[in-house]
Parts: C-alpha cells; structure tokens; sequence
C-alpha cells in the first residue's frame, strides 16, 4: 500500500472519533445542571459533524497526493487525531468557543494547504534566515504594547480578536538556527579552545548563540513567560547537540539558563509568584489569594480522575448554581481555571483519568517519533536540523504545558498543541507540520522511500 493510501486510511479513525466523541457530549449534555431530567439524546449532528470534519482532512490529504507523493503517511493524520479530539472536548467545555475553534481549524488547513503548495523547494528560507529570525523577534515585543494576561505579556488584541506571536517566532528562531549551524556546525567544535574539556566556540561564531540566550532572558524579563523562554532555548540547546554532538554546549547552556532565570526571577514579581506557587500550591495564604489556586485546583482535577476517570462528559466544571447564575459561559464559571486553554490537559484526565491522559501523551509521542525519524532520514545538514528543531520544539511545547499543569515544573500560559482552544496555535502548528511533511518528501524521495516504491537488494533480481 503507498504512504498516501495508508494516510487516507488513517484518517478514517479520526472522523469516526468525532462522531463519537459528539455523541458522548449529547448523551451526558444536562446532566450536571439538569439533573436526570437534562436532554439525554444522540442527535443526528454527530455523524453531520464526522463527516465535515472527514471531508476537510480528505481536501487536505489531496493536497499532499498531488504535491508531497512520498512524505510521512502518519503525520497528519496523528495531527488530525489530536484535532478532532480537541474540538469535541471544547465543545464539552463552550460549545461557543467550539465553533470559533472550528473556524480556526479551516483556516489553519488552508494555511498548511497554501504553505505545501506554495512552498515548495523549503530551502529558500535559508537565503533570508536573518530577515526571518529579526521578524520573530519584532513578533515577541508586539505583546509588551498590549494588557498582560493573567501577569504575562503573550496575546496582542484587535477588537475581538486575539493572537500568540510567540507562537509563530518559534518557526523563525528554529529556521535562523538551522540555516546558521549548518554553516557553522565544524566551526563551533574544530576552532574554539578546551578549557576543562570543554570546547570554547571562537565568539564570532557563537555571537548568535549567545544573543538567543540573551532573547530567552528578555522573554523573562519583559513578557513574564516562563514558557516560551523554556521553549526557545530548549529548541537551541537541542539543535546544537544535533549540530555537533558535543554535550558539554547543553550542559553550559542548562546552566546559563537556569542561572539567567535565578536572577530574573529574582527581579520581576510575576515569576517570583509562579515559582512560589509550583513550590507549594496548597499553602493556605497562596490558595486564598489566587496565586496558587490554578495550580491547587489542577491538582485535585487530575487526583479526583484516578485511573479510569470519572466519565466522558462528568467533570464537575459548571458551577453557576454556586454564583447566583450571572455567568454566560461554563469558561467564565469554571471550577478549573481556564480550562479550554491552559488546564484542557486537566479536564481530559478528570474525566478519562491517567489512561486517557497518557493514551492523548502517546500520540504526542507518536509525532515526536516520526519528526525525529525524518531528521534522521534527511541527507543535507539544513533539512536534518530544520527537522530536528521543528520536532524538538513541538516536544518541548506538550512537556512545558503537561509539566507545568501536573506540577513538574512552573506553570506556563503556552497552549497545548492542536487540543487547546487558540487560533495563533492552531495555525502556527499546522505551519509546522507543513514544513515537516515537505522535509520529509524530499528525505524519502532521495532514500527511495515512499509512494510504495522498495529498493532492490544488489544482487537480488526483480
């Protein structure tokens, strides 16, 4: 069967999940504040909703059969997994903000369409890596002249409209890195000095390196995000052992890291508060004062779930009978903060407990496999490393999120990858995984992989 039959046939679960996950949502809608006389009916908008959602992945995959005849057969697919899975939970959640999800889920196919078609011949982002890295520079500043967001500087807002920039600057950090260590990947091992076994790169070509670390301190600094920081420098230090395979440079770099953050931390309340919050989410006077009660309240979410959960559809999430009903959404009278956003991952494992959440981590894992895979099948050092820096931030994107909402490590604004309710995630992820597939054509077209083709064993005949 060729990689594209294999995709088309992929995409059949997907669909068929959102037909059941929309029945799921009809049969338990009412029930947590209509009791048993709440409308406990299958409407027959599930199967409508399934097969839409099909009929768009199938537009897409097209798009990839006429253009990217030997890419990945299981990349977009597992996407569309994690995206039809999201839709249904946001719609448990705000069956408002489901639609606008929805929307955004069209636009960010398009956009991934658009990008294949138009983008062919990837390499050409080389030629302008420094107009792109200034670009999502320019992109992290743009929020420090909107309103913080809960204390952080992510979002900028035109009317009703919102966007995440970093979550485009990502691409632009992990294109500039891949372009500049390909030219500079020897240099940075054979021409610097060992001074204790270490290898000291010459400045001028570790200058950029540098200015990257001083870029996830300002990020500290200025936009108060721990999770963008974490994120950006993570993809650095994992690109650079791509690079060169010199350990050390990680170890230097955790260390300038962490060092920068102790004494930023130090400077700025917000993340003094983050952190003191991680450190004790269930101190009395942190929990009273809204400092620590996001974390606290994730914490019992995930704990009242258990193994198994407590069932598609049941936790406890509306609480406007508690607030005298002047709320005009579950989001706005949640029990779990934000939870189409930051705590999604929470609500997932209150209802489908620690299996349901670690089955959603596996197909995390699943894409992380087959991005690395392509990594290691591409032959030029650009493609190599722009596939490493692309998986390797989307890892780290679903390790800051879980992490910081199971009390791993801080807790950060950055959104969970297509399950998350954001427009600007949503696109700039499908952005990604668009580059990906094209990285991958051109790596299993040259290893003669792909559109069911075999290589001929020398000496074997047929």
């Amino acid at each position: 069967m060729s990689a594209r039959n294999r995709e088309l046939l992929a995409l059949i679960p997907a669909a068929l999940l959102v037909s059941v996950g929309f029945a799921a949502v009809f049969l338990s809608r009412g029930d947590l504040v209509g009791g048993l006389g709440g409308r406990n009916e299958i409407s027959d908008l599930s199967i409508t909703y399934g097969g839409i959602f099909l009929g768009l992945c199938v537009a897409a995959h097209l798009v990839l059969r006429l253009t990217l005849r030997d890419a990945d057969p299981y990349l977009f697919p597992l996407a569309a997994l994690l995206a039809c899975f999201g839709l249904v939970e946001i719609y448990r959640i705000d069956a408002a903000l489901a639609r606008q999800q929805a929307q955004w889920f069209v636009i960010g196919l398009l956009l991934f369409s658009v990008a294949i078609i138009t983008l062919r011949d990837y390499r050409v982002l080389e030629r302008y890596r420094y107009l792109i890295v200034l670009g999502g520079f320019l992109l992290l500043l743009l929020p420090r002249f909107f309103a913080p967001v809960n204390g952080a500087y992510l979002a900028i807002r035109v009317g009703s409209l919102s966007l995440q920039p970093a979550e485009f600057a990502k691409l632009a950090m992990v294109i500039f890195l891949a372009s500049y260590l390909r030219d500079t990947r020897q240099l940075l091992v054979t021409a610097g000095r060992r001074v204790l076994g270490v290898t000291i790169p010459p400045l001028k070509h570790f200058g950029p390196m540098l200015v990257i670390w001083g870029t996830s301190m300002a990020l500290l600094f200025f936009i108060r995000d721990i999770g963008s920081s974490l994120m950006f420098f993570g993809a650095l230090l994992a690109m650079l052992y791509v690079a060169t395979s010199r350990l050390s440079f990680v170890v230097v770099g955790l260390l300038l890291f962490f060092g920068g953050a102790y004494v930023v931390a130090g400077a700025v309340p917000h993340i003094a508060d983050r952190l003191d919050a991680w450190q004790h989410p269930f101190d009395p006077q942190l929990y009273q004062a809204g400092t620590s009660y996001q974390l606290a309240q994730s914490l019992f979410a995930q704990a009242d779930g258990g193994v198994l959960g407590r069932g598609f559809g049941q936790a406890v999430l509306d609480i406007s009978g508690l607030v005298g009903g002047e709320c005009t959404s579950t989001v706005q009278c949640s029990m779990l903060p934000a939870p189409h956003t930051d705590f999604i991952y929470a609500v997932i494992v209150n209802e489908l407990g620690l299996t349901g959440g670690a089955l959603l981590l596996c197909v995390y894992l699943l894409i992380v496999q087959r991005g690395f895979k392509i990594a290691m099948l591409a032959r030029d050092s650009f493609s190599k490393l722009l596939a490493a820096g692309l998986t390797a931030v989307f890892a780290l994107q679903v390790f800051v999120i879980v992490g910081g909402v199971t009390k791993l490590i801080p807790l950060t604004g950055v959104t969970l990858p297509f399950v998350s309710y954001g427009g600007s995630s949503i696109l700039a992820n499908f952005v990604l995984l668009a580059l990906l597939l094209m990285v991958s054509d051109r790596a299993r077209r040259e290893a003669g992989v792909g559109a069911g083709r075999r290589r001929k064993l020398p000496g074997r005949a047929g």
